[in-house]
């Protein structure tokens, strides 16, 4: 019997989660490779089935076509696959439809996977598992998915949801009741606010008793006011109280859906964007939010995740991190060896801008030390930069997207010139933190540049002047004398620092 298609490439696994929306289907193909996932593709159609729902909630039967179809699309990607190795979950709107079995014996006949309707509550539970298993934050989340039928609510800890709840509000039901003849007024902006907000009041003590260190918002409603506010706004894409008042102002200046233009606002999201709006600010206004990040994992990769339950460690960087390394064939050895030296550097080193974030440089430091030569995969030349090119477009669940960016810039910049170095555009970052990451790192690969672990490195004084352009590097007395190797290069990386106005001194 011959071997599935999905399963018979160097052994690994494929999987796919596909998400029946009330304003798109989306299919997610991964494979599980050394223990993490890679994403092999991703599939979006706008079927906009929320909008084929009457009064009496039943889909028409131009909506049921229209999922249908798209149903065939997708099980044509599916070839190959059994029925172990897909999930499907239908949301909203056919939690809703009477007529959600005509639905379902209509896609039998060209989509061979079960579909299965989940509950609002179950809904909330996968979305937060999506949010626990693809973002760094490791304290108490309130994650909130804003949806085309319904919005999910969710406080969780670690991968266990505390509090998890689904109301009937989303930018497809509340365009359709609001923003119905394509009109914008500030009355019925209000109205639609206020309707949310009388939705969900109930819930505002239990959650802001029960607390939270972060707030992240999924969900294309979400992700689009990230994208309006940092092309109009805010670089960091943050979505603060002002911020989200100042898209309000933004969208009350037009009198009409079909005239809504604005920076970082696609095409596919104008008709629902003014509802989902709506929404948000009412979340903010219950729950007392002072800023929320987009995270961009969400329902798909919530029943992705479930597939294996190998997924569920409570450091998510080090499962990307080890991942990695396994897949380009790292010298872990080495990669050590230069991490526990950089760290040596972070902990002595005294002249962070910014003390809060201390803990979360040290361990994208510590992240980059362990990658540094993901690069030598490709060639031995230029393996800084095939690096940072990997990294750039590899799927990095444990970072976000700032935290990446980092990591990038790190591994970009590990050795040779800094003549390309611009830190200019950083934005959660302090320019001179990540100026020291970078000359921490390079360090640290010239100490270890032997590649044996002969002599460890650990005695070594560092200091910094007050104006951050004088470092001192003193190690122990004959250190120098027995590696002049190492002597050699650091002489040589005294004058690659004089491109970025650092003078360095080695005794």
């Amino acid at each position: 019997m011959e071997e599935s298609s999905t399963l018979s490439r160097s052994g690994t696994k494929e999987f796919a989660a596909i998400d029946l929306g009330s304003n798109s289907f989306h299919m997610l193909i991964v494979r599980v490779v050394n223990g993490s996932i890679q994403v092999l593709s991703r599939l979006k159609q706008r079927v906009q089935l929320g909008n084929g729902l009457d009064e009496k909630h039943n889909l028409s039967q131009e909506a049921i076509q229209r999922g249908v179809d798209c149903l065939a699309l997708f099980a044509e990607r599916l070839q190959g696959f059994s029925p172990e190795q897909v999930k499907v979950v239908a949301t909203y709107t056919l939690r809703r439809a009477e007529n959600s079995d005509e639905f379902l014996n209509a896609a039998r006949q060209v989509f061979p996977f079960p579909i299965r309707i989940i509950s609002g509550a179950e809904e909330a539970k996968l979305i937060y598992q999506g949010v626990a298993h693809t973002q760094p934050e490791n304290g108490r989340k309130f994650v909130v998915d804003i949806g085309g039928g319904s919005t999910e609510m969710i406080i969780g800890e670690g991968f266990t949801p505390i509090l998890a709840e689904s109301r009937h509000m989303g930018c497809v039901s509340f365009t359709k009741t609001f923003f119905a003849d394509g009109k914008i007024s500030e009355k019925q902006f209000q109205l639609a606010q206020k309707t949310a907000l009388s939705r969900i009041e109930d819930l505002s003590w239990e959650y802001r008793h029960l607390g939270w260190d972060d707030v992240l918002g999924s969900s294309g409603t979400i992700k689009a006011i990230s994208q309006v506010i940092r092309e109009n706004f805010n670089k960091d894409g943050i979505i603060t109280a002002k911020a989200l008042q100042q898209v309000i102002d933004l969208i009350l200046k037009f009198d009409s859906i079909e005239k809504l233009k604005i920076a970082g606002l696609s095409e596919d999201r104008v008709n629902v964007f003014v509802a989902g709006v709506a929404i948000l600010s009412a979340v903010f206004e219950n729950y007392r939010i002072e800023k929320m990040r987009y995270s961009d994992g969400a329902l798909r990769e919530g029943v992705l995740y479930g597939f294996e339950e190998a997924f569920q460690v409570d450091n998510i960087r080090e499962r990307t991190v080890d991942s990695l390394i396994e897949h380009y064939w790292i010298d872990k050895e080495q990669a050590l060896r230069v991490a526990d030296t950089a760290i040596l550097f972070a902990k002595r080193y005294q002249r962070w801008q910014n003390n809060e974030q201390v803990e979360e440089l040290q361990s994208i430091l510590l992240a980059a030390a362990l990658l540094h030569e993901t690069g030598i995969v490709v060639n031995h030349s230029g393996a800084h930069k095939h690096a940072a090119y990997i990294l750039q477009n590899s799927e990095l669940p444990g970072f976000d997207p700032v935290q990446k960016q980092l990591l990038v810039t790190l591994i970009r910049f590990q050795m040779k010139s800094l003549k390309q170095l611009d830190l200019s555009k950083r934005r959660r970052y302090h320019s001179q933190d990540i100026l020291a990451l970078i000359i921490m790192l390079r360090l640290a690969i010239i100490i270890n540049k032997s590649r044996r672990a002969t002599e460890i490195v650990e005695k070594f004084a560092l200091h910094i002047n007050a104006n951050l352009n004088k470092w001192e590097l003193e190690f122990e007395t004959g250190y120098l004398d027995r590696n002049p190797l190492t002597k050699s290069d650091l002489l040589v990386e005294k004058s690659i620092l004089q491109a970025v106005a650092i003078d360095l001194t080695v005794k």
